[in-house]
Parts: structure tokens; C-alpha cells; sequence
């Protein structure tokens, strides 16, 4: 068995130390009392006395200045066995001792091996001192060596059961210090986690919303000065839809800010925000927007998803597509809702694509149980396929 450490051991030691101590000092009393009353003044006598009084003294030490570098647990241990063994010379209350202190091995020696080991010595000396004095006789074998032996082995048959039950308990103390930390650290994890999910929440609300609308304000504002001279009334309508981007953006700033929800919420149905939004889309731009939308029931969070994945596709068309015509289809089909954007501009290779929106949409889409199928190539436009199931939707086509 390996030393008993830590916070478990020590309490129950000190416990038990705490609680042994007073019948100690009374069985200490008794003892010395008995040897003054019942012995002979002589030399025996006063040795006996003396003995008792080392180890009085001694465990008087240890109990009273813990600490102290005079004497230590495993010196008293030894001063113990040896004045057993001189009060079994002396016949004069070493049984007594022997049992009074019992315990103090287990208490002092903080480990099996250690404690056995100066029981051990405590019972060699106790049956040497009584042999020198009575030899090889029937009072010896008969009450001293038996005797001994028998409280020898119920001492370490309590002392092993005690040092079992200190170890169960020191263990589980270790183990549940361990699951205490483990839930810390889950919990600090879990924290991590939440808040890394809340920064990509907003930087993808944040790049849904706000850098969409500055995008369109740069391009329509490049596009306004462009044209003061040569067509100021096109100048003019772009000015006040920079005016009305920048009110809206404006205002889904503010919800981000006050609320930190989803900003610019689609309230209604979804297919009327979507031609709100291909409405002001082709205004800006000047491309032909072919749509037909269907006008599907959905949930809050499935109409600004779709909204999203149109705002987000709208403005890769703006920006990068050089189209001249864009396709919207929002159908409701058997298992959910599907949304198809199409371009007829340059097109792009999709492997290669680096960008946050499409990355953006498809997590959006997947928080929905949904998915985002891009297809294009150099030259041939560009197809996003986003679709979303719905509640009581059944998998299968239209």
C-alpha cells in the first residue's frame, strides 16, 4: 500500500488523534498513579516512572508543538517501544501501555509499512524485556506472549481497516476534485465555444447586413459621380437610394447594437421582402431580374435565411458577375423550400472560391438542416440552389 497524502488522511488523523487524546492523559494518570500506589519505593519504582514519564513527555511534545524538531512522530515511536520493553523487564504496566497506546502507531506512522514496522519493534521489545525477566516459563508463554500477540493482532487488524477506509475516502475526495475540474474546464469550454459561435453570429449578420449595404452605397455613390454630367437625373436616383441604404443600414446597426438579435428582421411574407429586395436591386443596378416567387409558409428563422442567401448572391452578382440578367425561383416542393439564383455572367471557378458569403450561407442554411449547392464556371454564369425543409415536409421532389 502506498502512503495515505492529502487533505482526507490528515483530517481523519487529526480527528482521531483529537479524541484519543483525553483518554490518554487519563489512562497516562491511571497508570502512573497505579505504579506509585502499587509498587515498592526502590529503583523499579522510580524506573518505571521514568520510563512512563519519556513517554508522556514525548507524545506531550507531539501533541501540544506538532512542529517541534525535538522530538518527531517516528522518534516517539521508538522511545514508545523501548519503554515497553523496559516496563515488561520491570512487570510494571506495560500491558496497560501496550494497549493505551495502541493506536498511536497508526496515528504516528501515517503508513502500513510504518506503523507495522514499529509494532512490530514495540512487540519484540515487550516479549524480550519479559523474557529476560521470567525466561522460558509457563507465566511467559501463557500471559505475556499470548496476550501480546492477541492484542498485536487485533491492533493491526484496526489499523488496516482504518487505513483502508482512508485510502476509499481519500480517493473519492480525488476523484471528485477531479470531476470538479473536469466540469470546470467543460464549462469554461462551453463558454469558449458560445462565445466563439456569438462573434461568427454577428460577423455573419454584420456581413449579411451592414458591409452589404456599404458595398452598394460605394458602387452606387462611384456610379453617381460618374454620371452627374451626363445623366443627372440617373445621378439623382442613385443619391437618394444611397440616401435610403444608408437610412436602413442605419437602423439594422442600431438593432444589432440595442438588441443582438438578427438585425433587419423579414417580417411578412417572404416572398413579398424578396421582391422588395429584387425591386431595389434591379433599381440600383439596372440588370433584368426574372423572378417568380412562390409564397411558401415558413418560420422567422427560414424567411431570413432565404433573405439572406438572396442578399448575399445579389450582391456577388453586383460586384463580381458583369451580368445583365438575373433568374429568383422560390418554390415550395414536398420536403421543404427551395431558392434558385441564377446569372448569365462570367461566372467563377467554385474549388477556388475564397470569399465569406457563400461560406456564411451555407452555415446558415445548415443551422436549418438545410444545404447550398453552387454551381458555375468560367464564362457560364453562376447557379445557388438553397433549400430548407420545413416542419411536416416529406422528402422527395416536385
Amino acid at each position: 500500500m502506498t502512503a495515505l497524502t492529502g487533505p482526507s488522511a490528515d483530517t481523519f488523523w487529526a480527528t482521531s488523534l483529537r479524541r484519543w487524546n483525553t483518554v490518554c492523559w487519563v489512562l497516562f494518570a491511571a497508570m502512573a498513579f497505579g505504579i506509585a500506589a502499587m509498587g515498592r519505593p526502590g529503583g523499579e519504582m522510580y524506573g518505571a516512572l521514568g520510563l512512563l514519564g519519556c513517554v508522556v513527555l514525548g507524545y506531550a511534545l507531539l501533541d501540544r508543538f506538532p512542529g517541534n524538531r525535538i522530538v518527531r512522530p517516528h522518534g516517539y515511536l521508538a522511545v514508545l517501544a523501548l519503554a515497553l520493553g523496559g516496563l515488561a523487564y520491570l512487570r510494571t504496566s506495560y500491558a496497560a501501555l501496550f494497549m493505551v497506546t495502541l493506536p498511536h502507531y497508526w496515528m504516528f506512522g501515517r503508513t502500513p509499512r510504518i506503523s507495522m514496522g514499529f509494532l512490530g519493534l514495540a512487540t519484540f521489545t515487550t516479549l524480550l524485556g519479559s523474557w529476560l525477566k521470567l525466561g522460558w516459563t509457563a507465566e511467559f508463554l501463557g500471559e505475556t506472549a499470548v496476550s501480546t500477540l492477541i492484542v498485536v493482532a487485533v491492533g493491526v487488524l484496526i489499523g488496516l481497516w482504518a487505513h483502508s477506509v482512508v485510502e476509499q475516502s481519500t480517493e473519492r475526495a480525488r476523484l471528485i476534485d477531479e470531476l470538479e475540474r473536469a466540469q470546470a474546464q467543460l464549462s469554461a469550454a462551453h463558454q469558449r465555444q458560445g462565445a466563439a459561435d456569438e462573434r461568427e453570429r454577428l460577423a455573419r449578420e454584420i456581413h449579411d447586413t451592414l458591409a452589404q449595404g456599404f458595398a452598394s452605397i460605394v458602387v452606387l455613390a462611384e456610379a453617381a459621380r460618374a454620371g452627374l454630367a451626363a445623366d443627372p437625373g440617373r445621378s439623382a436616383q442613385q443619391l437618394r437610394s444611397i440616401e435610403s441604404t444608408a437610412r436602413e443600414n442605419l437602423a439594422e446597426a442600431r438593432e444589432l447594437v440595442g438588441s443582438g438579435g438578427s438585425p433587419g428582421q423579414a417580417a411578412g411574407s417572404v416572398a413579398g421582402t424578396l421582391r422588395r429586395v429584387l425591386d431595389r436591386f434591379a433599381e440600383d443596378t439596372g440588370l433584368t431580374v426574372d423572378a417568380d416567387l412562390a409564397d411558401p409558409e415558413c418560420d422567422q428563422q427560414t424567411r431570413i435565411a432565404l433573405l439572406r442567401c438572396t442578399q448575399e448572391s445579389l450582391a456577388n452578382v453586383r460586384k463580381h458577375a458583369r451580368a445583365s440578367t438575373v433568374g429568383v425561383v422560390l418554390a415550395r416542393l414536398p420536403y421543404g423550400v427551395e431558392l434558385e439564383i441564377t446569372d448569365d455572367g462570367a461566372g467563377f471557378v467554385v474549388e477556388e472560391s475564397t470569399g465569406f458569403g457563400l461560406d456564411g450561407m451555407r452555415k446558415r442554411l445548415a443551422e436549418l438542416g438545410g444545404r447550398l449547392t453552387v454551381t458555375s464556371s468560367v464564362g457560364d454564369g453562376t447557379r445557388i440552389l438553397a433549400t430548407v425543409p420545413l416542419a411536416g415536409g416529406t422528402e422527395g421532389t416536385a
